[in-house]
């Protein structure tokens, strides 16, 4: 197998979940609570409540939609479950709240909404911002007890470690790499599938997450032959993305099939196909083939072979 590295015109450009927001993490403060007590009780910071993977959006008087963020002082009481996000150029901080239910508004100008629809509509600030409350929230839901123990862990470090006082260990923030990939045979057609709980002919690119003691490359040559029962050579690395449903790291690929004949899994694909870019263009005028979502790194891997972009949705 051999690896290669994309040319520079053809990297999957900046997409929603990836690109940056010009916030500094700030990681040095996250254990100094002087620091963020005062940076919580600064005039200018701001904070915006999470749950459930949900955060209030509105829309601009100019069109746009934004985070609902708050000044501390009007933010709801939640000590335990305050993250320190980081701050942007003009020395503003962000705080997330971790909350049981999203709060109410007087107004009815509010809406929530989940990533999945907020990337897509939200600037990349704060795109960036909801991003990492979100990854932050789901992980802090799902270990809330030591896995070396057993006892009741702690939040720490502004919401990035979870501590034992029971054994001491510390345990931080999981993320799971996961490859995705399109897959392009010698006539340059794209390979798409389709998996068994995915809407009526919704197609995308082929993904699977990372075995233990695997590396990616591998990763994208084993998934593609269990999916799809396609051998690969070339794997030729694009672009990552944080993908927080719940804890996964997309890493995009493009990969070059050395046989074309397709045997699907049968139980995550139900289907898979080679397409032309003539005939994706066909099935996706005729209704027969619905594209990638468009906060995926997917419809930005289609859309580099493809030429042009895709008539993507949220789903």
């Amino acid at each position: 197998m051999r690896t290669t590295s994309a040319s520079q015109d053809s990297v999957v450009q900046p997409i929603p979940l990836t690109a940056t927001g010009g916030i500094d993490r700030d990681s040095g403060h996250r254990l100094d609570e002087a620091w963020l007590g005062a940076a919580w009780s600064h005039p200018t910071t701001r904070v915006f409540v999470v749950s459930g993977g949900q955060a209030l959006v509105e829309e601009t008087p100019a069109g746009g939609t934004e985070l609902v963020t708050m000044p501390s002082f009007d933010a709801p009481l939640t000590e335990a479950h305050r993250y320190y996000l980081g701050r942007d150029a003009a020395g503003v901080r962000y705080f997330a709240l971790q909350k049981d239910a999203l709060p109410g508004r007087m107004d009815d100008a509010a809406r929530p909404a989940g990533l999945r629809e907020a990337a897509a509509l939200l600037s990349e600030r704060d795109s960036e911002l909801m991003v990492h409350a979100v990854a932050l929230e789901n992980w802090q839901r799902l270990h809330r007890f030591c896995s070396r123990c057993g006892e009741r862990t702690v939040i720490a470090a502004a919401g990035h470690i979870r501590r034992c006082q029971a054994c001491g260990a510390e345990h931080y923030p999981r993320t799971d790499p996961a490859v995705i990939m399109l897959v392009l045979d010698d006539d340059d057609r794209a390979l798409l599938g389709r998996q068994l709980h995915w809407p009526k002919g919704r197609f995308s690119t082929l993904a699977g997450f990372v075995e233990p003691g695997e590396s990616i490359e591998q990763a994208v040559v084993r998934e593609v032959a269990e999916e799809v029962g396609v051998t690969v050579g070339e794997v030729a690395y694009q672009a990552s993305q944080p993908w927080p449903f719940p804890s996964s790291l997309m890493l995009g690929f493009v990969a070059r099939a050395t046989s074309t004949d397709v045997t699907v899994d049968g139980e995550e694909i139900e289907e898979a196909r080679w397409f032309s870019r003539d005939d994706l263009r066909e099935a996706m005028e005729s209704g027969e083939v619905l594209a990638p979502s468009g906060v995926s790194i997917a419809s930005r891997l289609v859309e580099q072979w493809y030429g042009k972009p895709l008539a993507t949705s949220i789903w």
